[in-house]
């Protein structure tokens, strides 16, 4: 989750099946009773799906209020043109605000992530563009290959950790529909309860520094291993365009997970940061799909201080810490968690 969020307080049923117990307390009639519960479930439902989370209270973010908006069918997507022949396909409504991208070339097209899959990210590329597409993931944790299955041609980095994910999982995915990481409805006729994501199949593999032609438009594969050991960045050399999946994006970037290697993340921040002359836009994988380049450089500052004991951690969820720096925030392994 790239988001983090409080749970607001609402009084359930329990509370006043309590408040009835308590010694003198009087006692209401069997039918009341009924009604009673029935209201109180009925209200309790509804405060839940009425009080927004921090997170949620916050958007829309102002900075897309610069940003070209194109419209779609779909309303649990957004979608955005932060430069030229690129879409942005935001998932504003849960709390992970995942961003894929849909990069146009003459001849096809490379959708960068598929986000949650709750839903139809197929037919929103449909609206815009009728070019054959490619997908290729930043990474394969959920929250980016929700979709994948819905495409014929999908690219991955030639690693275990992509081949094992590519087969599919249901706890992560159940994970990201708790009450406090939906901004308000789901879509219609999607099922919480079977909500998984599903295998796909990976076409073809790629590796460091394969060059993807769309025609007219050539991406480069810059292996970005640390988040995760198949992250990988793209880069539109031509058109100075930095597509950095979860390796940054402008919220605490995940680096606690057991796959995550810092000592990978940390080379693979700085191979970012030697780019940043020819870098005009950073477009990151969460919250805000645009950022300066300069980021690339404070991104490599703020680690540094991070692992050199200068930061000072504030503690998050359970065995889990926070550090800050400027406008990086790194959400890590509490120090004395191996």
């Amino acid at each position: 989750m790239k988001t983090y969020v409080s749970t607001d307080r609402v009084e359930t049923a329990a509370s006043a099946v309590q408040a009835w117990s308590k010694p003198g307390a009087r006692f209401p009639s069997a039918g009341a009773i009924r009604i009673s519960a029935i209201c109180i479930v009925l209200l309790t439902s509804a405060a839940v799906a009425q009080v927004p989370s921090d997170w949620c209270r916050a958007l829309p973010r102002p900075e897309y209020k610069s940003l070209e908006r194109v419209p779609v069918s779909d309303p649990w997507f957004e979608v955005y043109k932060p430069a030229v022949g690129v879409f942005a396909i935001y998932e504003p409504h849960q709390a992970e605000e995942t961003i894929g991208y849909l990069i146009l070339g003459d001849k096809r097209a490379l959708l960068f992530d598929t986000g949650m899959g709750i839903s139809d990210v197929k037919k929103v590329v449909a609206e815009l563009t009728k070019l054959p597409v490619v997908v290729l993931n930043s990474h394969t944790h959920d929250d980016h290959v929700g979709g994948n299955w819905e495409f014929d041609t999908v690219y991955g980095m030639d690693t275990a950790f992509t081949r094992q994910n590519a087969r599919g999982s249901r706890e992560d995915a159940q994970a990201e529909l708790t009450t406090d990481q939906i901004c308000g409805a789901l879509p219609k006729g999607f099922d919480p309860k079977s909500y998984q994501t599903r295998p796909w199949k990976i076409t073809k593999f790629i590796h460091d520094g394969d060059h993807i032609d769309l025609g007219g438009r050539t991406i480069e594969v810059i292996a970005t291993p640390g988040h995760t050991p198949d992250a990988i960045s793209l880069f539109d050399r031509a058109n100075g365009l930095l597509f950095t999946g979860d390796t940054y994006y402008p919220a605490p970037i995940w680096l606690y997970r057991p796959e995550t290697d810092l000592d990978a993340y940390a080379r693979s921040i700085r191979r970012l940061a030697a780019l940043a002359p020819q870098v005009k836009i950073v477009l990151g994988a969460h919250n805000i799909p645009v950022a300066k380049p300069t980021v690339l450089a404070e991104l490599v500052e703020a680690f540094d201080a991070v692992r050199a004991g200068k930061v000072k951690p504030t503690p998050d969820s359970p065995g889990k810490v926070l550090y800050k720096m400027g406008d990086i925030t790194f959400l890590m392994r509490a120090p004395d968690e191996k």
